[in-house]
């Protein structure tokens, strides 16, 4: 079927929102759908949403756009987490790579058996390309004193250029005993701490991108340690990994070993304090879970 809908003005915008039953001053609406635009505040105001698609009564403009401002809020608090525990992992990944293989060992498809060698190329590529464009002065000092004998950095040096997906690619190709010796860090299986990754690289895009994260069903889905070796995770209550509250606790878990003396745990609370009508029973959170050894440490 051929899409046929045309462009509205943001006056028609406001006209159909009002006409369905929102309650909100013309002209402000009209602001909000120029800040953020119909389509994107669409999944805000979706559980406002009557099953004819008119909104439920007394709805305001005012209740949709602090689910929206909580939202903001709260990616940049994840993005904070994110972004340390990246870090974190990083070097620990690099750390045991380069004392197992050397500076220059990654130049090696082997030494990443767990990697297609289109895969492999692929990440290398990414590397290059990027030590190229740097400007780093790490980066120009090193080609000054050693760029007679090498064409590449030493790992320490190159993984900077590192994203998460990268990350991801890397921690995914190193072989096991790697990937163990990253783990036993954060006293963790490596198969945990592998889907931890991925699932973090995937919740930090929906960061950057800015798109909805509070109440979002996860696709990719981190594995929950098992009960016989991390009962902190089903008892008092079940850690489960298909909402926000799975990933918040990975974060916590995370920065409790890389981050202790993070005040993370204080800021993302006082966000629920100043946001007390948002349902975190729609982000996962069970009944009790401040009760959870985690989120009491």
């Amino acid at each position: 079927m051929k899409y046929s809908r045309p462009p509205l003005t943001f006056n028609e915008q406001a006209e159909i929102l009002l006409k369905r039953g929102l309650i909100a001053e013309k002209e402000v609406l009209i602001k909000r759908l120029q800040a953020v635009s119909y389509y994107r505040l669409s999944s805000y105001w979706h559980p406002f949403l009557s099953r004819d698609n008119t909104f439920k009564s007394d709805t305001t403009l005012e209740d949709i756009w602090r689910r929206y401002t909580f939202d903001r809020h709260l990616r940049l608090i994840v993005l904070d987490a994110v972004e340390r525990i990246e870090i974190g992992i990083r070097t620990n990944l690099i750390y045991n790579f380069v004392h197992e293989y050397g500076p220059f060992g990654y130049l090696k498809n082997e030494n990443m058996p767990n990697l297609l060698s289109k895969d492999y190329k692929r990440w290398l590529d990414f590397l290059k390309n990027e030590t190229k464009r740097s400007r780093e002065e790490y980066v120009i000092n090193f080609f000054s004193k050693h760029g007679d004998q090498h064409e590449w950095l030493p790992l320490w040096m190159a993984g900077e250029a590192l994203t998460f997906g990268m990350l991801v690619t890397f921690f995914r190709g190193a072989h096991k005993s790697i990937k163990r010796q990253v783990s036993q860090q954060y006293s963790l299986a490596f198969g945990v701490l592998e889907s931890w990754v991925r699932a973090l690289n995937t919740i930090r895009n929906i960061c950057a991108h800015h798109s909805r994260l509070w109440n979002r069903e996860l696709g990719d889905k981190p594995i929950i340690p098992l009960a016989k070796k991390h009962p902190e995770w089903h008892m008092p209550v079940e850690i489960k990994n298909n909402r926000v509250f799975g990933i918040l606790t990975i974060l916590k878990y995370l920065l409790g070993e890389i981050a202790p003396q993070s005040k993370w745990q204080s800021r993302l609370q006082r966000l629920f304090k100043e946001y007390p009508e948002i349902p975190l029973k729609q982000m996962g959170f069970p009944k009790g879970w401040t009760e959870n050894p985690i989120w009491k440490q």
